[in-house]
Order: structure tokens, then C-alpha cells, then sequence
């Protein structure tokens, strides 16, 4: 009897104690699930432009170059660098960016009236695809992001000419959806979610698609130009789409060359003497030249002059062994010497990074004046805002990068559009207003051909990846596609061309 009296009171006890350890389990402080918005951040945060864009867009371009190789080889050598400079880009969008907003996009689809941050997502994604598509061809689209959700972890490439009706799409219906009726997603890093900014930033980059399709569809691109004017596109400085940086959100360029990289990159002799030859004021807004400086320790505040007269612009397709010559030859104490962009001003740790701008919007409705595309404003009117609207948009880096209206407005007068010269003279504007948007510039100069620039001479003769009197016109797969996605990315190959800086995408028609 006592045996079984303890065995009830065993049992109660057990039943007792396990009664509460189910609760245990439960952390009461961790959500269970994720707003869309915070990875909307997440991605807007990360699609800053990593150190590739410095070594590659920027360098082809030529507007920043290193006379370093090594980790810094890429567009001042023809070097393909895949593995240490291409893959970022292509990692940190693919697994940071692209991820995100294909979650934030299945989360917020069915969420009851919270239809603008899903078509918010919409929006900032394509915007990153197209920087994908532009920088690489072929690329996985519809796949693209989806491993965590539907569990395709070996994507599919699809084709640019199929990605890009799909982009027009997808800003077309996202733009048209946001409305002032659903909730307003006050959260979001870019507009705080106001709908008319969003709206602005939609059909800005649509204006962009379109004008990509130059060469390839003249008549989809006036369609898609004509809606984006038509639907209404950034118009001021203060709609601008640019990502703000702080000392936990660091700007990468930036921090890279205030950091071990801070004597390794230069003002490009082009883009330098464009500034210099044309009196622009950017120029001291932009430029700073250590005078005397012999290595990087004597880049110093009081060395540092920004007068626009003094700047010398490096002269690309040099390296450690023929930059000395060079300096000498330009009456430099060394190579060290040379303009920079002044990192205490323009390219600070938290600096912005500007995605699209009034400038550049300004500048393509020029273009597609011209061209007949759109019978509003007029090519000239519009070409002189864009121009006003770049030096205005200096002062965001920093009050002492400012530009006054006196010498904004004298150099417009000194420099109207000239008869004749239209589409140089709007495309080589747009290569001003793009500096350190590397993508941007990259795309704009293929689709346009301007500014007018010499082939890098480095290493040409000879090199498989950038013939002779060539310029680089895509960046190759990174080495893991290649050898874990490689079916996917061999089919895509196959179809787009060698896998090579030399071969053209689809929109790139010589």
C-alpha cells in the first residue's frame, strides 16, 4: 500500500513539474515573424557600392584609377580580378540585397492593406536587378533570391532582352499600385514612406530603362520614356534616392579610402582635365592634391590645396613601375602627388551614396528631347537643370563642398547646348553627374559613347580579355557560379557570349 501510494505521489510530481516546460520553451521576447519593411532596410542599407564599383565601374570610366595591382588590379590594368573584386558586387546583392526584398516581397504580398511596402519592394528591386543585368548580362532573374523560400538553390540565368520588359513591367504596375489609402510604412530608410517620392524614384528608373533600349528597340524605349514623363519623375534635389551613412552603417568607398587604401586611388587624367579644361567648379568641390607628398603619410591637412588650377589628374594604363616617370614628367615630386578625391569632404566614412538623382533624370529628358521621344520642355532647358541640379546636390557631401550660385550660374552661361554637339555634350553631363554612382557612369557610357575616351593602353596587345583599342563592357561570373551553378551559368554563356570583359550584353549594340 505504501509502494503505491508513493508511486501516485511520483507520478503527481512528474506531471506537475512537466505541467510548465512547455512555456519554458517559448521566448516570449523574439518576434515570430518579420516585418517586410526591416528587410526592405536591410537591403537598401547593403546595396551601397562595395570597393568593385571603385576598381571596376569607376576605373572603366575613368574617372578614379590605382596605379596598384593586386587586390586593386581591374580597369586601370584590362585585368580580370573576378574572384577578388567582381564577386562582391555579385555576392553582397545576390545574398544581402536581392535575398531580402524577395522575402520582404512574399511576406508583404498578402498582408492586408499594407500594399505599399510590397510595391515599394517591387520598385527597389528591379532597380537592383538592373544594375545586375547591366553589369553582368545574363543573370538569374525570376530565380534570383528565391533559394530561402521556394528552395532553388541552383538558379536559373535568364536573358537580359527578357529581363527588361519585365523591369518596365514591374516599375509600370508597382508605381501605378501605391496609393495614400494603405498604410504608410514610415519606417523605410530611403522616403520614410512617402507615396509621392516613391511614385518619383519609380518612374525615374523607369525613364532610365527606357533610355537603356536606345539601341536595341528605339521604339519601346520612347513608349516606356513617354510613361515615365507621363506618370512623373524626380523633379527636385530633395526627392533624390541616396542612402544615408552613420558611423554603425558606414558608406564601403568611404571607409576604404579613409582606411588602408587612402593613398592608393586618383583623380583619372579625363575626368580631371574634363573639370579643369571647362573651368567647373565641381572641380574644387571634388578634388584635393597633396602638394610635395612623397608617400602616403605626406598626404596631410596642410599639404592639401582644393585651388581647381593646381589639380593634376593621373594618367591611366600605369603601373608601380611606370607611374614614377610619369609624375616626373608632370613636375611631381611623386606619384602621391597627384589630385584625389578629397575623402575629407566628398568620400568621408558616411557619406551618401546617390542611386538616382534630379541631374541625371534631367539629363536623359534632354536626350529624349532631342531625340523627339517627348515634345515637353525644351533639350536646352533641360540640360542646364541637370547640370544646376549636380552642383546644388554637392553641398549634401559637405557644407565646404558647396557650390555658390554665382559660379553654378556663370559656368551654365559659359556652356550652353551647342547645335551639333547634343548628344556629347548631355552624355558627357550625365558622366559628371554619375561620379561615384560606378554602375551608372558604366552603363550610360556604353549605351551613349560618351564622353569620347581613349582605350586603357595597358597590356592590350595581346590581351584575350580587352583586345586592342577596346574598352571593357561587362564584368565576367564570379568563379563560385562557375564551378557550383555552373549548368545554369554555362547555358547562359553559351548563348551571351564568352564569358570575358570584351563580349557585349544584349543592349550594348556596336
Amino acid at each position: 500500500m505504501k509502494k503505491i501510494l508513493l508511486s501516485i505521489i511520483i507520478s503527481f510530481s512528474l506531471v506537475a513539474c512537466d505541467k510548465g516546460l512547455s512555456d519554458l520553451n517559448v521566448n516570449e521576447t523574439n518576434s515570430t515573424s518579420l516585418d517586410p519593411v526591416l528587410l526592405l532596410n536591410q537591403a537598401i542599407i547593403n546595396t551601397s557600392f562595395p570597393v568593385k564599383s571603385l576598381v571596376f565601374d569607376v576605373g572603366i570610366v575613368q574617372q578614379m584609377i590605382s596605379p596598384n595591382g593586386g587586390v586593386l588590379a581591374g580597369a586601370n590594368f584590362n585585368q580580370d580580378s573576378r574572384d577578388v573584386t567582381t564577386q562582391p558586387l555579385w555576392t553582397a546583392y545576390y545574398q544581402s540585397v536581392i535575398k531580402n526584398t524577395y522575402d520582404a516581397r512574399t511576406r508583404a504580398k498578402d498582408l492586408p492593406n499594407r500594399s505599399n511596402i510590397y510595391n515599394m519592394v517591387r520598385i527597389y528591386q528591379s532597380y537592383v536587378f538592373m544594375i545586375l543585368t547591366d553589369e553582368y548580362g545574363d543573370i538569374p532573374y525570376l530565380e534570383g533570391g528565391a533559394g530561402l523560400t521556394t528552395g532553388a538553390l541552383f538558379p536559373k540565368y535568364d536573358r537580359q532582352q527578357d529581363i527588361y520588359p519585365s523591369i518596365i513591367q514591374e516599375l509600370t504596375e508597382a508605381a501605378a499600385a501605391l496609393n495614400t489609402t494603405a498604410v504608410i510604412e514610415t519606417g523605410d530608410l530611403l522616403y520614410a514612406g512617402n507615396v509621392a517620392k516613391w511614385k518619383k524614384f519609380a518612374y525615374s528608373l523607369l525613364l532610365r530603362a527606357g533610355m537603356r533600349l536606345s539601341k536595341v528597340d528605339e521604339a519601346k524605349a520612347q513608349s516606356t520614356v513617354q510613361a515615365a514623363v507621363a506618370g512623373g519623375v524626380i523633379t527636385v534635389n530633395a526627392d533624390n534616392a541616396y542612402i544615408r551613412h552613420d558611423a554603425n552603417y558606414t558608406q564601403p568607398i568611404g571607409a576604404t579610402l579613409n582606411g588602408g587604401e587612402a593613398a592608393n586611388f586618383y583623380l583619372a587624367k579625363p575626368f580631371a582635365d574634363q573639370l579643369k579644361n571647362s573651368n567647373d567648379p565641381r572641380l574644387s568641390a571634388i578634388a584635393i592634391r597633396y602638394i610635395g607628398a612623397t608617400s602616403g603619410a605626406g598626404q596631410t591637412v596642410a599639404a592639401g590645396t582644393t585651388d581647381p588650377t593646381k589639380q593634376i589628374g593621373m594618367p591611366i594604363g600605369r603601373d608601380n613601375g611606370t607611374i614614377a616617370a610619369a609624375a616626373t614628367a608632370d613636375g611631381l615630386a611623386s606619384f602621391y602627388e597627384y589630385s584625389q578625391v578629397d575623402r575629407r569632404r566628398m568620400l568621408k566614412t558616411f557619406s551618401p551614396v546617390f542611386l538616382v538623382t534630379v541631374a541625371q533624370t534631367n539629363l536623359l529628358l534632354a536626350e529624349a528631347r532631342f531625340r523627339g521621344w517627348i515634345t515637353t520642355g525644351t533639350a536646352a532647358q533641360y540640360y542646364t537643370d541637370g547640370i544646376a541640379a549636380h552642383m546644388d546636390q554637392m553641398a549634401v557631401y559637405d557644407p565646404n563642398s558647396a557650390i555658390i550660385a554665382d559660379a553654378r550660374d556663370a559656368y551654365i552661361a559659359a556652356h550652353p547646348l551647342s547645335a551639333g554637339n547634343e548628344l556629347k555634350e548631355i552624355n558627357t553631363q550625365y558622366w559628371i553627374a554619375s561620379f561615384l554612382n560606378g554602375p551608372e557612369a558604366f552603363a550610360n557610357f556604353r549605351r551613349s559613347g560618351f564622353p569620347e575616351l581613349s582605350p586603357n593602353p595597358y597590356g592590350q596587345p595581346g590581351n584575350p580579355d580587352v583586345p586592342e583599342g577596346t574598352f571593357i563592357r561587362r564584368l565576367t561570373y564570379p568563379t563560385s557560379e562557375l564551378s557550383v551553378n555552373s549548368e545554369n551559368v554555362n547555358e547562359a554563356i553559351s548563348r551571351q557570349g564568352a564569358d570575358k570583359l570584351s563580349t557585349r550584353i544584349w543592349w550594348d549594340e556596336q
